[in-house]
């Protein structure tokens, strides 16, 4: 797999170390083991796939490399690159600006920009429109595209079941830069519609068997299909494709449900010429690292801690399994570990931030259960250890384990 050149300051010694390791142990991916990490007193169980995945590395690339070949001239992302609040940050002090805000808000006015600015794709992808507006300025727009190669899949595949008069139906949260900009790919080539959830697919089930009038189906999911979109018709070939920091159960769940509306309305001897088969557009990273928090959750532990932006989709599903399990904290950065009583939690329900006091049980031996976000540097995993091991007087200790686990890297 291509390898790239990301900062050191998002790498982390320790974590690097232990990939390297259960990727040797492990080419196929099929153990999702945690990885402990045993300080006696207190215990960190790692999940097997954590951090950064292939389109965030890709992306990162791209923007460092745009702005050392660019230098003297204005640098714009069209919004945030990733939903990482440490890696937004080091790119506007180097100068980069957003044009929008994560709800697509404009920033900064288009008419503002010149041929001779420079402006990046983030790796959500955007909008045919919106690449309309900046190329109509003048400029390459294409030049400097951080979008996600398995974004990119998910319009590829949406185009291949249009020319086969498919309409898509995706899963995605109708806000997200990536569910947008899917849309549009999308509705350039066929007609296309919107459901957040299982609760909306349900409706849209109903509404195809005849449970649902039209006015009721147009009311119920207004803003979220294509121009035209006529559900007598459009609904008669569907295919289902998702938002790929989805929950990846999530989307499996969706397109099995409609797949089965569609046999019950049409027969199972007539599936094919009613609906695609689509299954290859879920994104390994996100299904890697949701599996092995499921891995994860198989050790007994007494609270979990899920690193990664307070926006950003795939982090509050990994937040999501875990609450169901035990305690859980979700927090962007170790700043929100403010001492050894007090953690600072984003409630991803809520968008709120809530003080936790006592999140660390008093007892012999503390088990803490950890993971992050796809779009998380690892070196923000490795502080937050270091952190807690010195709430238990284990600096030495941990020190001596980051020693070892590079000893079996350099094996």
């Amino acid at each position: 797999m291509k390898q790239f050149e990301v900062p050191n300051g998002y790498r982390s010694r320790l974590i690097t170390a232990i990939k390297q390791k259960r990727k040797a142990d492990d080419k196929l991916k099929k153990d999702f083991t945690p990885t402990l990490l045993d300080l006696g007193t207190v215990q960190f169980y790692l999940a097997r796939h954590l951090g950064f995945c292939y389109g965030v590395e890709n992306a990162i690339d791209i923007a460092y490399k745009t702005i050392e070949e660019n230098k003297g001239k204005r640098i714009y992302l069209l919004s945030e690159m990733i939903h990482n609040p440490q890696v937004n940050a080091d790119l506007i002090q180097k100068g980069v600006k957003f044009l929008h805000d994560t709800n697509g808000n404009a920033m900064i006015p288009i008419e503002e920009l010149t041929a001779d600015d420079v402006v990046m794709i983030p790796a959500f992808g955007t909008t045919l429109e919106l690449e309309k507006v900046i190329q109509d300025k003048g400029i390459e727009i294409q030049k400097y595209n951080t979008t996600c190669p398995f974004v990119e899949k998910v319009w590829n595949r949406s185009d291949q079941i249009a020319k086969k008069g498919y309409s898509v139906v995706i899963h995605g949260k109708p806000k997200h830069e990536e569910t947008r900009a899917t849309f549009s790919h999308a509705a350039a080539n066929t007609p296309t519609l919107i459901v957040n959830d299982m609760e909306e697919t349900i409706v849209l089930g109903d509404y195809i068997l005849g449970k649902m009038s039209m006015d009721a189906f147009k009311e119920y999911f207004a803003g979220r299909y294509s121009i035209g979109f006529d559900p007598i018709l459009d609904l008669l070939k569907i295919g289902v494709v998702n938002q790929t920091t989805q929950l990846a159960t999530d989307t499996q769940a969706i397109s099995d449900y409609l797949k089965q509306i569609i046999i019950k309305k049409y027969g199972a001897e007539n599936i094919e010429s009613h609906f695609a088969d689509t299954r290859d557009t879920l994104c390994y990273a996100t299904n890697d690292n949701q599996s092995a928090v499921i891995g994860l959750l198989e050790t007994s532990a007494d609270l979990a801690i899920v690193m990664g932006g307070k926006n950003s989709s795939n982090s509050s599903h990994l937040v999501e399994l875990c609450e169901q399990k035990l305690p859980t904290y979700f927090i962007d950065d170790v700043s929100k570990v403010v001492s050894e009583s007090e953690i600072i939690h984003a409630d991803w329900k809520n968008k709120t931030a809530q003080v936790v006091h006592n999140y660390l049980p008093q007892k012999e031996t503390v088990k803490i259960l950890m993971t992050s976000g796809a779009s998380c540097p690892d070196a923000v995993v490795e502080s937050v250890i270091q952190k807690i091991a010195g709430y238990f007087g284990k600096e030495a200790a941990l020190d001596q384990l980051i020693l070892e686990w590079e000893k079996h890297q350099a094996i």
